[in-house]
């Protein structure tokens, strides 16, 4: 019996994803374990494998297909001694009710086609061409990997001739493509003028997007910046935050961090004040427990050990690799992990559980010069620590006034899990541990 093969939930956020490569064709024979896709989630793109053997008896959806909804069909299998020929495609269905498989555990989510009959309605698979980036108005077939090259690089794709599938733009069509080499596109005529709409009966109503005639641009949302745009807006709109801040004087670590790069530097390593704060941030989580928590409905989650994530800046927007266990790292292993991690996230390669969990987090924008921020809380964690330049400033010493180097922090916590006192301690501990850094050592 044919074997529907359908779109993974490769992220426990995942409704949607991108199928962005194929990596077999119909007639292939497949084994577990064999790599036969490339999908790009929120967070990255992923390779998605096979879990049962067979023959691939149809694709039913398209690389490039955007939107692909988690439990729809996108290829059947035949299963060995099968004719190929007498697979009929498995529908599609509806990806909401379709029923886990056993390759669940996995991230796969591949059933016997017909064994399901509310898994097989007659609706099918999309199979239309992705929805693409438009620049006044053309419609900029590419891969993601393309997208996100091109914006690193400046490069309009506009002017970029596709040489993938369906005329698709794919990596190697950059490299004989110029900065800005494109022309501008003249920008979309305003839209002619229409009756006002009813108010909606929802008490804020979504704010419409207008032009006015200014000439624009216009991109398609990546899967990560809807997501991003979801989860902060309902962290604001839910989250009852409460913001402390403290000035600590950084004097002490740095001395110390050049002090360590000094004996480090055989090895390789070479730690930032980032590293450091991160080890901070971990041991305060272990003194205050009553911080290192989540709130779930009726139920509070306390963690025995602090998780931190870190926030990174990739091209496509925001990624929050974790150190595990943070607090009882060497802050030499800690700097290691780290460079790891953020160098696969800017290349979409890390997995799901190096970004997905956490029990806090830590957002510096320090080294942008920004002196003091306030960090939305990334639910459902109970909180996250915005850190600022560290920059001269008058400090009081000793009761006397002298100039030093000061950063400020500002805690940003979940107001349902964490009263404003044991923030306050969490703040105070991190202070002393950045102020007297032996004890990161120790």
């Amino acid at each position: 019996m044919s074997i529907a093969i359908r779109m993974p939930a490769l992220s426990p956020t995942m409704e949607e994803g991108t199928l962005a490569r194929w990596l077999v064709k119909v007639g292939d024979k497949v084994s577990s374990g064999d790599i036969m896709a490339e999908i790009e989630t929120d967070k990255a793109t992923m390779e998605f494998e096979a879990v049962d053997e067979g023959v691939i008896a149809d694709i039913a959806v398209a690389e490039g297909t955007e939107g692909v909804k988690v439990g729809a069909v996108i290829a059947t299998l035949a299963e060995e001694g099968e004719d190929v020929a007498s697979v009929k495609p498995a529908s599609s269905g509806n990806a909401a009710s379709a029923e886990p498989a056993q390759g669940a555990s996995s991230g796969q989510s591949q059933d016997v086609a017909g064994t399901d009959a509310k898994a097989q309605s007659p609706s099918p698979a999309p199979t239309q061409a992705p929805a693409q980036s438009s620049t006044g108005g053309a419609r900029v077939v590419a891969s993601p990997l393309a997208k996100r090259l091109a914006a690193a690089d400046g490069i309009d794709l506009a002017g970029v001739k596709g040489s993938g599938p369906g005329g698709r733009i794919v990596k190697a069509d950059l490299a004989g493509a110029k900065s800005g080499a494109a022309p501008a596109a003249q920008a979309a005529p305003a839209p002619a003028a229409t009756p006002a709409p009813a108010p909606a009966p929802a008490a804020t109503p979504a704010i419409q997007a207008q032009d006015f005639g200014i000439p624009h641009t216009e991109d398609k949302l990546s899967s990560m910046r809807k997501t991003i745009a979801r989860r902060l807006s309902e962290s604001k709109q839910q989250v009852p935050h409460i913001y402390l801040t403290v000035d600590i004087r950084l004097d002490a670590l740095l001395k110390l961090r050049g002090e360590l790069n000094g004996a480090l530097a055989p090895q390789g390593v070479k730690l930032s004040v980032n590293d450091m704060l991160i080890k901070a941030l971990a041991k305060a989580l272990t003194v205050e427990p009553k911080c290192n928590v989540q709130f779930a409905g009726d139920k509070l989650l306390s963690f025995t050990r602090a998780d931190v994530s870190v926030a990174v800046s990739i091209p496509s927007g925001l990624i929050t690799p974790i150190v595990k266990d943070a607090g009882s790292k060497a802050i030499s292993a800690i700097s290691t992990e780290m460079k790891d991690l953020a160098g696969r996230a800017r290349e979409g390669k890390l997995a799901p559980e190096e970004y997905q969990g956490g029990t806090a987090s830590l957002s510096n924008m320090g080294m942008y010069g920004i002196k003091q921020f306030q960090a939305i809380i990334n639910p459902p964690q109970g909180m996250i620590m915005a850190i600022g330049a560290g920059e001269k400033r008058p400090y009081i010493v000793d009761d006397a006034l002298q100039i030093a180097t000061v950063m400020s922090a500002t805690g940003s916590f979940d107001h349902r899990a964490i009263d404003g006192a044991d923030g306050a301690a969490l703040m105070k501990a991190f202070k002393e541990f950045c102020e007297a850094p032996l004890s990161l050592v120790a």
